[in-house]
């Protein structure tokens, strides 16, 4: 389904029926990245996957302003506000865990619990988001000049999706056919507005949540690793599950041990709460 929020068009699916798992992609991904999940979990949980402002069949604006953590966490409010949802778990990776922890530091009362897979808050000092910004202006430099298929070579040659090699050639192609589907402004306002450089930083934040916070990470992923374990430590219920035989994308490479870590997640969280 389409729904609007501050006049952008977003794609939604929306199945199932109980507590409710938000599902939020990464860059360059989309809501059908999560199907697999959402066919399984939706006997048993409310499953609301979106693709996330730039991606999939949600708009593209050429206005980099709309694609801001804080843009599109007031879309999501008013996304949820729509489909009368008052608390959720939020599943995201990469990006996608990014804005999920951008959200619960603007929105906390919507937020059950966060489920982050291989994400961050973001860049501590100026120095560092400066770097990043650079490095994403020059990503986005390529995307214009060398065009959606270029980059998306380029992407998946980085160090960071090496380990996706290993996986079926069926499952590779799907990957990046889903990848190319993306558009230009999509992906390159995608970088100006949610960049890991143009976010606002979120660790001095981290030990004012009080949710329940999942942080899942791959074995040879080292460098959210250390990530990971120093979000631990500045939160307050947050726990670290590394992953073995998975690198960046857990819920691709290890699909089953993911579907375990977060079902498992959620049924204790429930026990408690109950």
């Amino acid at each position: 389904m389409m729904i609007t929020s501050d006049g952008l068009q977003f794609h939604v699916e929306d199945r199932g029926e109980g507590d409710v798992i938000v599902l939020l992609h990464g860059f360059t991904g989309a809501l059908e990245n999560w199907r697999p999940f959402i066919e399984k979990w939706s006997d048993r949980y409310r499953c609301i996957a979106v693709d996330l402002i730039g991606h999939g069949k949600s708009s593209k604006p050429e206005l980099p302003a709309c694609y801001t953590m804080e843009a599109m966490s007031r879309y999501l409010k008013d996304i949820l506000d729509q489909l009368n949802v008052k608390k959720a778990n939020l599943v995201g990776y990469s990006m996608g865990g990014r804005f999920a922890l951008s959200f619960a530091v603007q929105y906390p009362t919507y937020v059950k619990s966060l489920i982050l897979e291989s994400s961050s808050p973001g860049l501590e000092t100026a120095e560092e988001r400066e770097e990043r910004i650079m490095k994403d202006r020059a990503l986005s430099k390529r995307i214009d000049e060398s065009g959606i298929e270029a980059f998306v070579s380029f992407w998946e040659s980085l160090p960071l999706f090496q380990t996706q090699k290993r996986l079926p050639s069926s499952v590779q192609r799907e990957i990046k056919d889903q990848r190319l589907a993306n558009s230009k402004v999509g992906l390159i306002n995608s970088l100006k507005g949610m960049g890991t450089g143009t976010q606002p930083s979120n660790w001095e934040q981290l030990p004012h949540l009080q949710h329940p916070i999942l942080l899942l990470v791959g074995e040879e992923d080292k460098k959210f690793i250390r990530i990971a374990n120093r979000m631990a430590e500045r939160l307050p219920e947050g726990i670290v599950k590394k992953i073995n035989g998975a690198g960046h994308t857990i819920h691709v490479e290890q699909p089953q041990i993911f579907d375990k870590m977060v079902i498992g997640f959620l049924e204790k969280l429930s026990e408690r709460q109950n």
